[in-house]
């Protein structure tokens, strides 16, 4: 492989997104003394924001949308009767906590350093502008990156495939150079060989392995590859 950029993917696949969550809702329900045990409020929550996402993906709601609706529906399928003005008051600050909690998956500053050394490095992510670099920053990978893409400042979203061209005209790569690895098979694995890159599957355990391409279940396994 004669590759020169690697593309990542950022939540579940660099930022343990599922571990920052819940410390931030955990954050949000003493403050607001909502007496949900957390793992029940989770295992609800969890498959409703993954459909939500999905649909945001795809262009079938908004922004605000999503952020309400993952929220409410939960609610209501917890039976727990809260206002409207609370959940509001939820989502905003779940945006604005999520950043303060920045815990890496295991041997992601190990391979950044590691791959640093002979590629050049960018994100390309979906999730919400304002927060990204946020993460990025507190949880110290910033530095590492060159070229951050995420899907609002493009218009479109993984697996568009609009995105990836206009990220490998932003880094000045092409696609028989470039590697993208993240954790969704749909977004990022059939998103970058559509345009010509290759990919490398992150899998985690939600995300369930795919025939294909290259398959890893620890960062640090990236280094057999690279």
């Amino acid at each position: 492989m004669n590759i020169k950029h690697i593309f990542f993917d950022l939540d579940h696949t660099l930022w343990d997104f599922d571990k920052n969550s819940k410390l931030t809702f955990n954050q949000i329900f003493q403050e607001q003394n909502i007496n949900i045990p957390i793992n029940d409020f989770l295992n609800v929550y969890m498959p409703i924001n993954l459909n939500y996402w999905r649909l945001y993906r795809e262009d079938k709601v908004s922004k605000s949308d999503l952020r309400y609706k993952r929220l409410k529906e939960t609610f209501d399928e917890l039976n727990y009767t809260i206002s409207n003005d609370l959940i509001n008051k939820i989502s905003e600050d779940y945006i604005l906590y999520l950043p303060n909690h920045n815990h890496l998956f295991d041997g992601t500053i190990e391979v950044l350093e590691y791959l640093k050394e002979k590629y050049t490095l960018h994100i390309i992510t979906n999730g919400f502008e304002e927060v990204q670099n946020l993460k990025m920053q507190k949880s110290r990978i910033l530095k590492y990156f060159k070229e951050i893409i995420t899907s609002e400042s493009v218009g479109v979203k993984k697996p568009n495939p609009k995105i990836f061209d206009f990220a490998l005209k932003k880094a000045n790569a092409l696609a028989e150079d470039s590697v993208m690895i993240g954790d969704s098979y749909e977004a990022d694995v059939i998103g970058a060989l559509n345009v010509g890159m290759l990919a490398i599957h992150f899998i985690n355990e939600k995300s369930n392995k795919e025939s294909g391409v290259i398959a890893i279940k620890k960062l640090l396994e990236l280094k057999k590859y690279l």
